[in-house]
């Protein structure tokens, strides 16, 4: 079996986009992305990507709120820790997760 080409992303023909942060964000956003190994840019494209993922989950309602009453310790720090994931590693985990019910399924 042959193994699956990756896509080949070159910074010089990505989409640029000029943003203009509020005073102290950029700060931040390097404090994060270094905590995570990751650069800013990739820090950055992370959570747009998670912001967006969630939208279309949701269905383009509110997202459910970490601090929402419908969720108990455990959900709450499933979906923080989820959330601080890359849309890559949210779908391995979502996939992983299906795989195994599939099992459960099959096993029963």
């Amino acid at each position: 079996m042959r193994p699956m080409k990756q896509a080949i992303f070159s910074s010089r023909t990505a989409d640029k986009f000029v943003v203009r942060l509020p005073d102290g964000m950029r700060e931040r956003i390097a404090d994060v992305a270094r905590n995570h190994h990751r650069s800013m840019n990739s820090e950055i494209i992370s959570r747009l990507e998670q912001s967006l993922f969630h939208e279309d989950v949701i269905g383009g309602g509110s997202p459910l709120q970490l601090d929402s009453a419908e969720l108990s310790i455990h959900e709450h720090e499933l979906l923080q820790r989820f959330r601080q994931l890359s849309r890559r590693q949210q779908n391995a985990l979502v996939a992983l997760i299906a795989h195994d019910s599939e099992l459960a399924a099959e096993n029963a």
